[in-house]
């Protein structure tokens, strides 16, 4: 699913821009699957993204041109994705005998009808999920539109760090390609099997729910680990830099664990619950037979543990890389370490791989 589509997604870069940083990854297809060849996280500046709008475009571009001369990658064409937030989906039915651009000129003619915007604002694009079961003859087709000014800004700072923008997709359908990465963690690969996959990021959470590997369910909301950096700002007195990388590195007092560290991880389990029972109350079912833990806060010691523990679900963290070739100029160990983190960025990357 893309809200702009290139003739030819060979050789493109998966850049995935967050509320801390640009992470950037290009995979190469092998016989067994990828290989990853090119890849940096680059940090932003405080605010130049704030709850996945792009406020300071230059600063945002700047980052992405110091992340694509330390990746070393001499590819220039790029797959960015916007939040589902910013994206109206409908799915609808059209019929099954009519060729892609008979179907495309219909949708364009139609699209007014389902679109709260006039179409010269919207990048606009369709996906055929299959054979409706509502009509016989139909087709089932999921439509896709975000304000231009939403894929214009990614475009934009993409250009000022010196790539071109081909496929703009939406973040829950690249963590739907992404699950093909993390398949093997799972029974059976996931089939005949609902995951959640909980992506708990800087300052927004996602749930996307696969059901037979396909997404069905999705939801996204502000919370993440910028609670935490400035709960330590607060109680340590820090400024945001130094809370941030005290909380990665370490050296905090040794209240930090029991009064401030424990409370965040009890309130991301209450998240990943709340979540979950969102779901629950939409699909009229009241399980599911595996968490998946993506993002930067999973990093967190016991997260996974206690979420099991308290949910009773079956919790792993996601491992987009644990068995694919990774090219020898990239830090083997710190990519792993960074998979939960990359789950949007190896999405779009696989879109330039496949």
């Amino acid at each position: 699913m893309a809200l702009k589509l290139a003739s030819r997604n060979s050789g493109l870069v998966g850049l995935d821009i967050t509320a801390t940083s640009v992470k950037l990854l290009e995979l190469k297809p092998t016989k067994k699957g990828f290989k990853a060849v090119s890849y940096t996280v680059e940090p932003l500046p405080a605010n130049a993204v704030t709850e996945k709008n792009l406020q300071d475009v230059e600063a945002v571009g700047d980052a992405i041109r110091r992340a694509v001369k330390r990746s070393g990658t001499r590819t220039k064409a790029a797959a960015v994705a916007v939040p589902s937030a910013m994206v109206i989906t409908k799915v609808i039915q059209m019929p099954d005998d009519l060729k892609p651009h008979e179907m495309d000129a219909q949708i364009q003619l139609e699209a007014d009808q389902y679109i709260p915007y006039a179409l010269e604002e919207v990048n606009l694009d369709f996906h055929i999920i299959g054979p409706s079961e509502e009509a016989n003859g139909m087709v089932d087709v999921l439509l896709a539109a975000s304000r231009s000014e939403n894929v214009e800004d990614r475009t934009a700072a993409a250009e000022i760090g010196g790539l071109n923008v081909k496929v703009v997709d939406v973040e829950p359908y690249t963590m739907e390609g992404a699950f093909q990465l993390i398949k093997h963690q799972l029974p059976n690969e996931g089939v005949e099997q609902t995951v959640a996959i909980l992506d708990v990021g800087a300052s927004m959470t996602s749930l996307c729910v696969l059901r037979d590997q396909s997404l069905i369910y999705t939801r996204e909301q502000p919370f993440g680990g910028k609670q935490l950096t400035e709960e330590i700002m607060r109680r340590y007195g820090l400024s945001y830099e130094d809370a941030g990388r005290v909380k990665r590195v370490g050296g905090l007092p040794d209240n930090y664990e029991p009064e401030v560290l424990a409370p965040f991880r009890d309130l991301m389990v209450q998240q990943a619950n709340r979540f979950l029972q969102f779901f629950f109350s939409a699909d009229k079912n009241d399980y599911v037979d595996q968490i998946v833990l993506a993002g930067g806060c999973i990093g967190i010691p016991g997260v996974a543990e206690l979420i099991q523990e308290r949910i009773g679900t079956p919790t792993i963290i996601a491992d987009p890389f644990g068995e694919m070739s990774i090219g020898s100029d990239i830090p083997a160990q710190r990519l792993r370490d960074d998979g939960p983190a990359m789950m949007i960025a190896a999405g779009l990357a696989m879109r330039g791989a496949n």
